[in-house]
């Protein structure tokens, strides 16, 4: 059954700016309806049900798991991630959840085992590997088009939006900074790419004052990430990414033995973005597919795999992966070591 056949209902956990201005548009885009918002907060729950046409609201998390809710999507607190997502598989609930889906790897282990024991779909809204742009540019690296993969980089920087300089500049909030916000999205891209990473070494530091006072979140990290290719080939990553950089770019470069592939604007929510392939035949652009916003693309991804009607872009074990990868990372950054990725 696609998902175009089926009315999904919703439970909305977390009134998030994400949810207002990214998942729920693309939740009604797909014919579903959003049945309750639940928020720690009563007042925040109800103004965000009457602002987006949601009947009911709650500060209660059990609320949620009404018989008229087929899944729900988390997109709270990052510490609370772990125990909502166990609380609604335990529900009954399939759950789409914000990255990072936990905060440790053994509490992703459990969200991932629990799902698969109880039969329900568990997914992680990292947006960027279902777009045209990054479906197009594995396909061409899978199909050959620079030969042997040997390195890729990650531009990854902008500046951070007023609307978003909340927790994630405060240096004592769980999953603050920009390693567990951004990196991980970056891992999300690298990992179905070039194949199984294995070590991660990374730098972070302050770059602004956001005037929040001493207990300021790092801001800018550059990480090295070692991978092992489908050939056995080690395959050198390395990512940038940023919450300082007003005047920004983004991009994602690929070299390889036969030549190097470069997509511009790769990172973005809303891209127009360019794939490039640059060979002995000289410089091409690519014919980029019609493009369709990336969070509808999550989410229909998502329903067709509650529909057993297909997968999900990024299910819990690569969500799972791409965790580990930004903690390998922030542990890195913490204590100046490599950081094995299956040790994080």
């Amino acid at each position: 059954m696609s998902s175009k056949h089926r009315q999904v209902r919703w439970g909305l956990i977390g009134a998030s700016d994400i949810a207002q201005t990214r998942v729920l548009p693309a939740i009604k885009s797909l014919g579903g309806v959003a049945q309750i918002v639940v928020s720690g907060s009563l007042q925040r729950a109800e103004e965000f049900g009457a602002r987006n046409g949601i009947a009911h609201a709650s500060a209660v998390l059990a609320d949620a798991w009404r018989d008229d809710v087929d899944c729900v999507y988390i997109s709270s607190k990052n510490e609370l991630h772990f125990e909502q997502t166990i609380a609604a598989l335990e529900s009954g609930k399939h759950v789409l959840v914000e990255k990072p889906m936990a905060l440790t790897s053994e509490d992703g282990q459990s969200m991932v085992d629990l799902a698969a024991a109880k039969g329900l779909q568990l997914a992680v809204n990292h947006h960027l590997p279902g777009t045209v742009l990054h479906r197009q540019a594995r396909e061409l690296v899978a199909g050959g088009a620079i030969g042997t993969v040997y390195s890729a980089r990650i531009q990854h920087t902008f500046l951070l939006s007023e609307r978003l300089r909340g927790w994630r500049l405060v240096g004592s909030e769980p999953g603050a900074g920009v390693i567990l916000d951004i990196t991980g999205h970056d891992a999300s891209v690298l990992n179905p790419l070039l194949g199984t990473p294995e070590r991660v070494t990374a730098l972070a530091v302050r770059q602004r004052d956001w005037g929040s006072g001493s207990n300021q979140a790092l801001d800018a990290a550059m990480t090295v990430i070692e991978y092992r290719g489908v050939e056995g080939q080690q395959i050198l990553a390395q990512t940038h990414d940023s919450f300082t950089i007003p005047f920004h770019h983004t991009s994602l470069e690929v070299y390889g033995s036969d030549g190097s592939l470069a997509v511009a604007d790769a990172m973005e929510q809303d891209s127009e973005g360019i794939i490039a392939v640059h060979d002995e035949s000289g410089h091409r652009i690519i014919n980029v597919r019609a493009r369709k916003d990336p969070y509808g693309e999550v989410v229909t991804g998502f329903v067709d795999a509650v529909c057993n009607a297909g997968l999900p872009t990024v299910s819990a074990d690569q969500g799972l992966l791409a965790l580990k990868v930004a903690l390998a990372a922030q542990k890195s950054a913490e204590t100046g070591a490599t950081v094995s990725v299956s040790g994080a």
